[in-house]
């Protein structure tokens, strides 16, 4: 028999593979035109299998038929998105890719009638040569980013700014202003370049097999003097000598885990207090450590050994379980570092989302530091009696909570909480009065007794877990005509940035209340408006043009999935259809929130855009016991578990929640996913605005493209004028110009750096350190690990 050679069989292989891409084309456009889509796809699949076909009768038409899909694709693409690369791309990455194929001299020449390159595939060459020209010229266009430059120094530094020594960082955020900017200037913009690793430590506390999937390094350390005290996701807590990293002391607090009961296993941070310099009695631990865990314990350590405050509590511990109904072991935890303000201990509690509509209460309690002793409880549920809890009484379950780090402004004697939903999120048919006030909002308690002194709400009846994730900022304001005025700037996930006196809880900035769609499920309502601050990172509506994908197919199958879900822009609620929720419940801004520099009046943000499908699925049991397809997971980037639903018990609807996905597991919308942004707060208006972050990390191959990638975690400012961020998805520390946003040097990560930095300066040698974690991120599916990693100028 002869031998047929591959070449000799290439128009026929050629045939069926274009042939095959035209009949999913067609079959896929014919939905979309359904839908009230795109035309373009049903017409490329018809030209496509018309191709194919003549290509398979091996006739030189072939290749002129196809030359019109590439003149056609480039007009089409133009007209829908312009000269912009990564939209570009799957839009005619598949047909360039025939293209070339058909015009190779091994294919032209086994066509017929036979004829010479030039004339079988000169017209075919010519309009990808064209489309070729249109991709380079989008390839060296970057519609995306923002040029501009924030304002220097507009106030002087103070000295020991917010109470706190310019070498120190005492708190989460440095102080409980939340500002999370360093006094310090030995790093500079000239300089940062040279930064390299001082000291590094693996703490060893790694995920096990008992751990919840959403097990997370989000921890940021503190450091008191020559010591830095940091956390790890089992709460064990390590003192380290902040020059050499060298460990001091650990302490384990050996807590219990649960892999299916508990939502998190996080510590964000620990808390420091000097009771000696605050004038209080303490019979041990004249300063303290305060740890608050994972199974609700409030523990009190001796900073220089580790040891346990006995004086505090019962032995150094007190129990955040008394008052509390509806428990199951791992439903209620504290994850975010308890505040310490005017000799009180104030935390909030995370409860476990969308498990059941009876949970932990969301109670806020503040206890004496000294002696651990319960001086006042804020239980929304019942928000006029702050009193402590009486002996055989309990706290209000299910009510709206406060899971993210407080701030406070002793001086006003205000401590400013972060509010997230009552049970559930996605429905709230059945909510009481005091939910549909305290939710999703800011609220001002009076340190000293727990009272309400102003609450401010950024969503109404909050259907789509859009709770306040990050801690308020506290800033004081040099305002054109109104002099210097106390402000607090809170971060949100819908993208708002809500600027308001903190005195009072009034606007300084705008808001406007505007229409939103208000189609509720049934036995539920939708708020006829919402409110849109002047500041605003908020993305814009999402068009079907947004969509992407791989290939043409994959941006087919996400066009498909846009028309067919529920969407009437910003707030549409959750429905039984499913809903395109924009921004998602991952937040254009989540837990690491912002940085601002006091001296300059500007903002670090570093806002996402990732939109979520939430459906509502009826019930088959209401009443009790988890849905038939299990418990629900984490509630970041991944949404419900991958076995099941969130289940809510006791609502009439479970629901379906996760990223909105191609088949090929990448965002349905055009990158890019993530950016860093400045923000002047003189006038609230964005300055810059860039594309942060690559895929490096989320491809198989090492892919650097700058897409502009999710990041969770925070920022830092300095007062040299560098912002230090490692929350991207692709694990890297990097440094930008506070005032260009121009990354001004990035260093590798050995796992996932979904934290906030901080930043101190060591008597020992006098230079500045930058402390990065390491750990990874459970549900983002970076790399874990245990790294804690100081960088500083070489000696």
């Amino acid at each position: 028999m002869p031998h047929t050679s591959h070449p000799a069989r290439l128009p026929h292989i050629l045939a069926v593979l274009i042939g095959t891409v035209g009949v999913l084309n067609i079959i896929g456009g014919v939905w979309l035109i359904l839908l009230r889509g795109s035309l373009f796809y049903a017409v490329a699949g018809a030209v496509l299998l018309a191709t194919a076909m003549l290509l398979w009768r091996r006739h030189v038409a072939a290749l002129h038929l196809f030359a019109a899909l590439v003149l056609g694709t480039v007009i089409w693409a133009w007209a829908e998105i312009g000269a912009d690369w990564w939209p570009l791309v799957p839009r005619g990455d598949l047909i360039f890719l025939f293209g070339v194929l058909l015009a190779l001299p091994w294919t032209v020449k086994r066509l017929t009638p036979r004829t010479t390159w030039v004339r079988g595939a000169g017209p075919l060459a010519m309009t990808l040569a064209l489309a070729a020209l249109f991709g380079g010229v989008s390839l060296s266009r970057d519609l995306h980013n923002l040029d501009g430059t924030l304002p220097g120094p507009r106030n002087a530094l103070a000295a020991n700014l917010h109470g706190v020594p310019d070498d120190d960082w005492q708190a989460y955020a440095r102080s409980w202003y939340g500002d999370k900017f360093s006094p310090l200037t030995q790093i500079t913009p000239a300089n940062v370049g040279k930064l390299k690793v001082a000291w590094q430590l693996e703490t060893g506390d790694l995920k096990r097999d008992t751990d919840p999937a959403e097990t997370t390094y989000e921890m940021t350390p503190i450091k008191v003097g020559d010591t830095v005290f940091l956390c790890t996701p089992h709460d064990w807590v390590i003192a380290v000598d902040a020059e050499t990293g060298k460990e001091r002391w650990r302490f384990d607090p050996k807590i219990a885990t649960s892999k299916t009961n508990m939502q998190h296993l996080t510590c964000r941070g620990v808390s420091y207090w000097d009771g000696a310099k605050a004038g209080a009695s303490t019979a041990d631990c004249p300063q303290r450590i305060f740890l608050a865990t994972n199974d609700s314990r409030l523990i009190a350590l001796d900073p220089r050994t580790g040891a346990l405050c006995r004086s505090f509590g019962r032995n150094g511990t007190v129990s955040l379980l008394p008052g509390q109904t509806d428990y199951n072991q791992g439903w209620y935890q504290v994850t975010s570092a308890p505040l310490v303000a005017r000799g009180m201990v104030i935390t909030g509690g995370a409860v476990f989302d969308n498990i059941s509509t009876k949970v932990p209460s969301g109670v806020i309690r503040g206890y004496d530091a000294a002696t651990g002793r319960l001086v006042w409880n804020f239980d929304p549920g019942n928000p006029t009696d702050t009193a402590p809890l009486g002996a055989g009484k309990h706290y209000t379950p299910s009510s709206p909570n406060s899971w993210s780090t407080p701030a406070a402004d002793e001086a006003l004697g205000l401590v400013y909480l972060p509010m997230g939903m009552g049970a559930v999120d996605q429905y709230g048919g059945n909510r009481p009065a005091t939910t549909e006030k305290f939710a999703t909002s800011v609220l001002a308690l009076d340190i000293a007794t727990g009272k309400p002194r102003w609450i401010y709400q950024t969503v109404h009846h909050d259907l789509w877990d859009m709770d306040v994730p990050a801690q308020p900022v506290l800033v004081d304001l040099t305002l054109p005509g109104r002099g210097t005025v106390p402000a607090l700037v809170q971060s949100t996930k819908t993208g708002n940035l809500f600027v308001l006196d903190r005195r009072t809880g009034a606007p300084i900035f705008p808001v406007t209340e505007r229409a939103v769609p208000t189609s509720a499920a049934p036995g539920d309502h939708a708020s006829p408006t919402q409110p849109f601050s002047a500041v605003s990172l908020m993305p814009q509506r999402a068009r079907e043009t947004d969509m992407w994908g791989t290939t043409m197919l994959d941006q087919l199958w996400c066009r498909i999935r846009f028309k067919s879900l529920d969407y009437q822009g910003p707030f549409t609620p959750p429905s039984l259809k499913g809903s395109l929720v924009f921004p998602g419940n991952f937040g254009v801004m989540d837990w690491g929130g912002i940085s601002i520099d006091p001296v300059r009046q500007v903002i670090f943000a570093h806002p996402n855009y990732v939109a979520f499908v939430d459906r509502l699925v009826p019930r088959k049991d209401d009443t009790g016991g988890a849905d038939e397809r299990g418990p629900a997971g984490g509630s970041d980037r991944t949404g419900s578990n991958a076995k099941g639903y969130n289940p809510n018990t006791g609502a009439p609807f479970a629901v379906d929640m996760n990223p909105f996905l191609s088949f090929a597991g990448l965002p349905c919308q055009a990158p890019p996913w993530g950016y860093v942004a400045g923000i002047d707060l003189t006038t609230g208006k964005t300055v810059w605005k860039h594309k942060n972050g690559t895929i490096r990390d989320e491809t198989i191959l090492p892919l650097p493209f700058k897409l502009g990638v999710p990041s969770l975690g925070g920022p830092i400012t300095t007062a040299g004028g560098v912002a230090f961020m490692a929350a991207a998805i692709d694990n890297y520390v990097r440094a930008y110009d506070t005032r260009t946003g121009k990354v001004l040097w990035r260093a590798r990560l050995p796992a996932g750096g979904q934290a906030t930095p901080m930043s101190y300066r060591s008597a020992a040698s006098g230079r500045q350190f930058v402390v990065v974690v390491a750990g990874g991120h459970g549900s983002l599916g970076t790399k874990l690990g245990d790294h804690v990693i100081a960088y500083a100028l070489p000696k």
